[in-house]
């Protein structure tokens, strides 16, 4: 078999796995295109196992972009939010595993990880790695890599809900809250939300969007019915991204997509990616 198909044969599942890592479509791009130049440089006929080697490959560079790309998040302009990706463009999805951690509300949580903490959970949970692999792969003991998938796993759920939401009942919710926000309905609105509810918006000082994260019920609701009241909005549908449901809205200057996170059948977590540059991947028009 040739060389390239060999990798191209690969590419999806790598696609997938350094979006996973990094939140960002852009990024991992750049990612599998040095594996593959790496790939080209490499003698094949000792490569034994193209899949385990080509996923070493690029784990390492993404966690070695990772590491820089979190000092630039740091001094980014409000809350850094992950680039949202249609479900048909974040690779395999053919299992719960790989479902749930290319959800958007996932994404954003793992950035509370370390970039190895990030590598373990996803090489483990998602890709189901054995843990003498993934220790090799982030330069770790077997028990580190072992105490790291635990310690992740415990952080990551504190902020999600065991039992997630059919499709059909996230798209309705969905409808319910563009429905109480577009009409002003203080009372329906404030139902919708999980008493510790929290707004992200991401501007990325391109568009007009909140600077930090708002928090609880009546500041949350009170926030989305003064934006409805002060600002047209011409036109909303609903699309998938990141294996969910998202709303996409027109505005007077660009667009915004918003994700929910559902626990407990009430609104916990609310996305808003106004950034024009990180919606270049939903189709807008």
């Amino acid at each position: 078999m040739m060389p390239a198909v060999d990798f191209e044969e690969h590419r999806p599942m790598l696609l997938g796995l350094a979006y996973r890592l990094l939140g960002s479509m852009w990024d991992a791009e750049d990612v599998v295109q040095e594996a593959w130049l790496r790939w080209q440089g490499t003698d094949q006929s000792q490569v034994r196992e193209p899949r385990a080697f080509l996923t070493t490959v690029v784990s390492r560079l993404a966690l070695d972009q990772l590491r820089s790309a979190r000092v630039k998040r740091e001094a980014y302009t409000g809350p850094w939010l992950p680039e949202p990706v249609m479900t048909s463009e974040a690779g395999p999805l053919d299992t719960a595993e790989l479902r749930d951690t290319v959800s958007f509300a996932t994404l954003h949580l793992m950035e509370r990880l370390s970039p190895p903490e990030r590598a373990v959970f996803v090489l483990r949970e998602a890709f189901e790695l054995p843990y003498d692999e993934i220790a090799g792969i982030v330069g770790a003991s077997v028990p580190n890599a072992r105490q790291m998938y635990r310690r992740a796993s415990l952080r990551l759920a504190e902020g999600r809900d065991r039992f997630r939401p059919s499709t059909q009942e996230h798209a309705e919710l969905l409808v319910k809250f563009m429905e109480a926000a577009g009409g002003g309905d203080l009372t329906a609105l404030t139902d919708l939300l999980h008493e510790d509810v929290v707004l992200w918006n991401d501007g990325g000082g391109r568009t007009r969007a909140a600077l930090r994260p708002i928090a609880g019920r009546q500041k949350v609701a009170s926030f989305l019915l003064g934006l409805t009241s002060r600002y047209q909005f011409s036109e909303s549908r609903l699309v998938e991204v990141n294996g969910g449901i998202a709303l996409l809205t027109s505005l007077e200057e660009g667009h915004q997509l918003v994700m929910l996170d559902i626990v407990d059948g009430r609104i916990k977590g609310l996305y808003g990616v106004l950034n024009p540059d990180k919606l270049t991947r939903v189709p807008v028009d």
